[in-house]
């Protein structure tokens, strides 16, 4: 893909993937029964080198299960998650993996050894962030494109300097997927600046500073959700913002209004979504419980995308 033909569907990042050399994935913990599925499916469609660290006997067994040729990985043998862990960040840390990813380990020892200031994969200075692509059918209708969005997992309520870094990452994820002027909407109940109401005071403040520390993009707000995307909304509230309408990222005020936005778009509106840890010095793929095998996948094929 180039600048002048983004992605605009999970599947065309895929595709585009598939084009490209494979990335390097280490797994933590890769003795885990949807995982496998999803590292089997994206080494199968060559987008993804898998190394799975973890117990080799059960990953043995999970591969029978699914009819996966385990030659298709590369297996550490690390029968205990927690150093299961520390050897993937290690593979990462080592310049050995590009991506790292969540397997059968709990996920408060995941974000720890991904945070440990010795041996762990966070910059200092920098936060750690939640960034999701999501394939909303209406949006997509109406618009052709995908939407992106922060932070829905991470950081309960993120300051300025924090969103800053926030919306920085984000624009960098839209640019990887060939939007070369992304649009960013920073989220608030709406268009108003109140001092009673912080998410449009900060929202303004963002704005501000946008546009020298951010060139080549465009950032405005505080927009309301309906007036970020609809041009109807717009024109019905004659509100005029070179965001409006049109916005290729959203920028969430507080952890709430993004979780319950990406729970909305799953369960009620269908959408397809991949996501990825980020501000880290390689992609981490953090998923739920309750993702299936697809967004695994689709999200595993995000951190390659995003990998530098």
């Amino acid at each position: 893909m180039t600048a002048s033909t983004p992605i605009r569907s999970l599947d065309q990042l895929v595709q585009d993937l598939r084009d490209r050399p494979s990335r390097r994935l280490a797994v933590a913990a890769g003795h885990d029964p949807n995982t496998i599925a999803a590292a089997g499916r994206a080494a199968a469609e060559g987008i993804a080198d898998v190394t799975l660290v973890g117990d080799a006997a059960r990953i043995a067994v999970l591969c029978a299960g699914h009819g996966i040729d385990p030659g298709v990985f590369t297996v550490v043998d690390e029968p205990d998650t927690v150093q299961a862990g520390r050897r993937a960040v290690a593979l990462v840390r080592a310049g050995l993996a590009d991506v790292l990813m969540k397997g059968l380990i709990a996920t408060s020892d995941y974000m720890k050894q991904i945070l440990d200031k010795e041996v762990g994969l966070l910059p200092e200075g920098r936060v750690l962030t939640h960034v999701t692509v999501f394939e909303l059918p209406e949006f997509v209708l109406r618009h052709g494109k995908l939407l992106f969005g922060a932070d829905v997992a991470i950081i309960p309520l993120p300051d300025v300097a924090a969103k800053l870094q926030i919306l920085e990452y984000c624009l960098d994820a839209a640019r990887s997927f060939g939007i070369a002027e992304p649009r960013a909407a920073l989220i608030a109940a709406t268009e108003k600046v109140s001092p009673k109401m912080p998410a449009t005071t900060e929202a303004a403040a963002i704005r501000d500073l946008a546009g020298a520390r951010f060139p080549g993009a465009i950032v405005d707000g505080p927009l309301a959700l309906d007036v970020a995307i609809s041009p109807e909304a717009c024109a019905i509230k004659g509100v005029e913002s070179p965001v409006g309408g049109a916005a290729d990222i959203l920028v969430f005020p507080n952890i709430e209004s993004g979780n319950v936005f990406y729970k909305a778009a799953t369960l009620l509106a269908g959408a397809r979504l991949a996501a990825a840890v980020v501000g880290t010095s390689a992609p981490c793929v953090l998923t739920s419980r309750a993702d299936d095998e697809e967004s695994k996948f689709l999200s595993i094929a995000l951190g390659c995308r995003l990998a530098r």
